[in-house]
C-alpha cells in the first residue's frame, strides 16, 4: 500500500480528493437540487479532465511516446473547447442586456416552470420583469405564452396573466397563448395569436425572457422572420444565474447544430 501512495504522489493523492469532493457534488447537484443537472454534469466533465492529466502520465512510464502524443491531442482539443465556450459565453452575455429602450407595440413574455404551489423562481423573475416594463410602457400588449407540462397545475401563460391582473395590470393589455412548448412554439404562436386578433402580422416583437435566454431568443425571432427587441428579466437567484448561463452555452449549440425547435 505504501508502495501504491509513493507511485502516486502526493500531487495525484490530491487530485483524487478533489475528484471525490467533485462526485458529491455532482450527486448533490443532480438528486438534492430541482433544476442544476447541468452543473453537475460540469463536475463530471471537471473529474474526467482531473483524472486524465493525474493518472495518464502512469501510462507513459511504459509507452512515453504513446502517451505524450495522446496528451497533447487532448490538451488541444480541450483548449479549442474551452476557447469555443468563452467566445458563445461572451456572445450570450452581451446579448443578456438586451435593447429594452427600444419602442415596440408587442411584447411576447416567455413561460417557466410553474410548481403546485405557484411561480417558480425564473417565472417570478420574468413575471416581475413583465410588470415593471408594462407599467413603464402603457401601450405595449403583451402576449403571455407558455403551455401546460404534465408536472404543472395550469398552463404558464394562465400562471402569468393571473399574477400580472393582480399586480394590478389591465387584463384587456394581456394575451394568452397556451400551447406552445419550446420557444420556437413561444414566438411562432404568438405571432399568429397577434395576427388573427389585429389582422397583421408585426414586423419588429419584444420579446420578454431570463437575461441568458435572450441570445437564443433572438436566432428564433430572427427564424420568424421579425426584429427582435430584447427585453431580458434579471435571474435573481445567484446559482440559477451561473448554473444557466453555463447550460445556454449546450443550448445555443444544440440550435447551431442541429436547428428546429430546440426549447
Amino acid at each position: 500500500m505504501k508502495a501504491f501512495f509513493h507511485l502516486l504522489g502526493a500531487g495525484r493523492i490530491a487530485a483524487l480528493i478533489c475528484c471525490g469532493v467533485l462526485a458529491v457534488a455532482a450527486l448533490f447537484l443532480k438528486f438534492a437540487v430541482p433544476g442544476y443537472s447541468f452543473s453537475a454534469l460540469v463536475c463530471l466533465c471537471l473529474i474526467g479532465i482531473i483524472l486524465f492529466y493525474a493518472l495518464f502520465p502512469l501510462v507513459g512510464l511504459k509507452f512515453p511516446t504513446f502517451a505524450k502524443a495522446v496528451q497533447t491531442a487532448v490538451t488541444v482539443i480541450l483548449a479549442v473547447g474551452v476557447l469555443v465556450i468563452g467566445i458563445t459565453e461572451g456572445i450570450i452575455i452581451h446579448a443578456s442586456f438586451g435593447n429594452p429602450e427600444e419602442p415596440v407595440d408587442y411584447v411576447v413574455v416567455l413561460g417557466a416552470k410553474v410548481n403546485r404551489d405557484g411561480p417558480s423562481v425564473s417565472l417570478w423573475d420574468r413575471i416581475c420583469a413583465a410588470y415593471t416594463y408594462l407599467d413603464e410602457h402603457p401601450n405595449v400588449t403583451a402576449v403571455l405564452s407558455g403551455g401546460q407540462g404534465t408536472d404543472e397545475p395550469i398552463t404558464e401563460a394562465e400562471c402569468m396573466y393571473r399574477e400580472l391582473v393582480n399586480l394590478g395590470i389591465d387584463p384587456q393589455r394581456l394575451w394568452v397563448e397556451e400551447n406552445a412548448t419550446s420557444t420556437w412554439e413561444n414566438l411562432n404562436f404568438s405571432l399568429d395569436l397577434i395576427e388573427e386578433k389585429t389582422g397583421e402580422r408585426p414586423q419588429k416583437l419584444g420579446v420578454l425572457s431570463s437575461e441568458y435566454h435572450l441570445y437564443r431568443a433572438s436566432r428564433f425571432a430572427k427564424a420568424c422572420g421579425v426584429e427582435f427587441v430584447g427585453i431580458p428579466a434579471r435571474t435573481s437567484r445567484l446559482s440559477q444565474k451561473i448554473n444557466h448561463f453555463m447550460r445556454e452555452v449546450a443550448g445555443v449549440w444544440h440550435y447551431i447544430l442541429l436547428g428546429g425547435n430546440y426549447d
